[in-house]
């Protein structure tokens, strides 16, 4: 190694370290090293060798093999920013990123993995968040990352070779799991898929927990069997990139003709808006979140059995329930 790549590495571990010590002030680990561990150990930075970060002058493409000693060290401090970073685009389409790291952790603490569980990720990007997982377990043969794209699973392959990493990698429609390395007792998905697959649900063991975003909000799911799951929304927002295969119905536009300028502005109520789209009109969506104190998101929950899913406002027998689109 060179002294300038040494002199990366060095930065790199700084800024590792104060990335760490970020995330620990928001307490995020609630006193569980485990996961604070892990992003202190694996290296963000080998898994970003190029992203386009928001300047001035529009996205700047930062590069790891830039010539410039400058653009280098810009590249591996702005890997380790609390911050999302776009990866892979086409067409001005953002087809990957790599998600903030706070939100990663304080997923990854909510999904509760346990010595020994099998976990499935689907939404593969750039494979960090396969890394940690690996990491974590201390086993690459419990994890199993799947994405749609064949040039993003074979980049996460080698992001994950160069971290020391070697989880099972698989291309195909993350919608469908990956039957053949089933059963799971987690499922994590870093894309937004437009409901809950159920081929996920048949593919876990009972007891497993499902977390995927849906509608800007974090769901985790219980799984009861293979055909029935229920769980809450966590509390905070949460806004990924679409899940892309075959499964992916187009999204229904939500009208928000005829509503008061303060419900648009009120990004609670867009979300209980993307909860319920068909199924609700809009001004009755906007008269039952007010009538009902606007709920937060930690109120809302589903409940999926067989074919048929529902969107619930705190209790699943209660009398506000609407079919999930």
């Amino acid at each position: 190694m060179g002294a300038y790549d040494a002199g990366i590495e060095r930065l790199a571990a700084a800024a590792r370290a104060a990335l760490v010590r970020e995330i620990d002030a928001e307490g995020v680990w609630s006193g569980d090293p485990v996961w604070r561990e892990a992003f202190a150990a694996v290296p963000r930075h080998l898994f970003l060798p190029y992203y386009y970060a928001a300047g001035p002058g529009g996205c700047e493409r930062r590069w790891g093999e830039s010539p410039e000693p400058g653009a280098r060290e810009r590249w591996v401090c702005g890997a380790y920013t609390d911050a999302p970073l776009a990866t892979r685009l086409r067409d001005g389409e953002l087809l990957s990123s790599s998600s903030q790291p706070s939100l990663m952790a304080r997923m990854l603490v909510a999904l509760g993995v346990g010595d020994g569980d099998r976990v499935l990720e689907v939404g593969a990007g750039t494979g960090y968040n396969a890394a940690l997982l690996a990491h974590r377990l201390g086993a690459d043969d419990l994890v199993t990352t799947v994405d749609l794209e064949p040039e993003i699973t074979e980049s996460a392959r080698r992001h994950l070779a160069a971290a020391g990493h070697r989880p099972v990698v698989v291309t195909g429609d993350g919608a469908r799991g990956v039957p053949e390395r089933a059963p799971f007792d987690r499922i994590i998905a870093t894309c937004e898929p437009p409901t809950v697959p159920r081929a996920w649900l048949a593919q876990c063991r009972p007891g497993a927990r499902v977390l995927t975003p849906l509608a800007t909000g974090l769901l985790a799911l219980t799984v009861r069997d293979a055909e029935h799951a229920e769980g809450r929304f966590l509390p905070r927002p949460a806004f990924f990139v679409p899940l892309r295969g075959e499964s992916r119905a187009k999204p229904d536009g939500v009208r928000l003709a005829g509503l008061p300028d303060r419900a648009r502005e009120q990004e609670p109520f867009r979300f209980l808006l993307g909860l319920t789209r068909a199924a609700l009109d809009p001004l009755d969506a906007y008269a039952l979140w007010v009538r009902e104190g606007r709920p937060d998101r930690e109120r809302y929950g589903v409940t999926v059995r067989g074919r048929h899913a529902r969107v619930w406002l705190d209790d699943p027998e209660g009398p506000y329930a609407w079919p999930l689109p």
